[in-house]
């Protein structure tokens, strides 16, 4: 069965996702972890280092203009889910408006980024990869303060980690995430929010997270 946008929409709706066993794998797997790592969003920890690193604006963030290469990067490591098939699907659904990315940018060099799904108001964490010191949690923190401005109630990280967790991502039963799934997929948001700034500064992000969340 060859992977589609449509396809991938309904297995994100019905709480499973799709990996590859390599790089070269010309089959895909689908995924429904029994414990699921989510990231409850008014949690997450921004380290007093990484927010100095943000406020000083040593990298600067921009949000879907670099859908291809985040996937690119997130793919470029020993060993990868992402295929090809994998992430023609994820360009496919980019397209059409139901996947983003975030990118973080050191002058005109991509140093990092994530980028995911979205349903109603759910988003599920697809992957993200670093070149440079906190350019992927400085991705995470913009992706974050979006989620929030835009009414997201799910942040689907699919797996706990324990760097997940030192973030402040927890982990849930199946059941429990099914029952915030449904919730969420039924709901709206936006992830384009009215009046949000299209490059948000890493004084803005922070100001706002130093309101809504736990700082280590």
């Amino acid at each position: 069965m060859q992977l589609s946008a449509e396809i991938l929409l309904r297995a994100y709706a019905s709480g499973i996702f799709p990996m590859a066993r390599s790089r070269d794998a010309t089959a895909v797997e689908w995924v429904e972890p029994r414990r699921r790592g989510i990231f409850p969003l008014e949690q997450f920890h921004i380290s007093r280092s990484l927010r100095r690193h943000m406020v000083q604006g040593r990298h600067r963030a921009t949000v879907d203009v670099a859908f291809g290469a985040v996937v690119s990067g997130c793919a470029d490591r020993a060993e990868t889910w992402i295929n090809a098939e994998i992430a023609a699907a994820y360009g496919d659904l980019h397209a059409l408006g139901h996947a983003h990315s975030v990118e973080v940018w050191d002058r005109d060099e991509l140093v990092g980024g994530v980028y995911g799904v979205v349903i109603g108001a759910a988003f599920f964490g697809e992957s993200m990869f670093s070149r440079a010191t906190n350019a992927s949690k400085t991705a995470l923190a913009f992706l974050i303060h979006r989620l929030q401005a835009g009414g997201f109630q799910l942040f689907d990280t699919q797996f706990l980690t324990p760097h997940l967790a030192s973030l402040g991502a927890i982990e849930i039963t199946q059941a429990e995430y099914r029952r915030r799934l449904a919730i969420a997929i039924g709901a709206q948001a936006e992830f384009h929010p009215a009046a949000y700034p299209p490059e948000p500064s890493g004084a803005v992000v922070c100001g706002t997270s130093h309101r809504r969340t736990q700082t280590s």
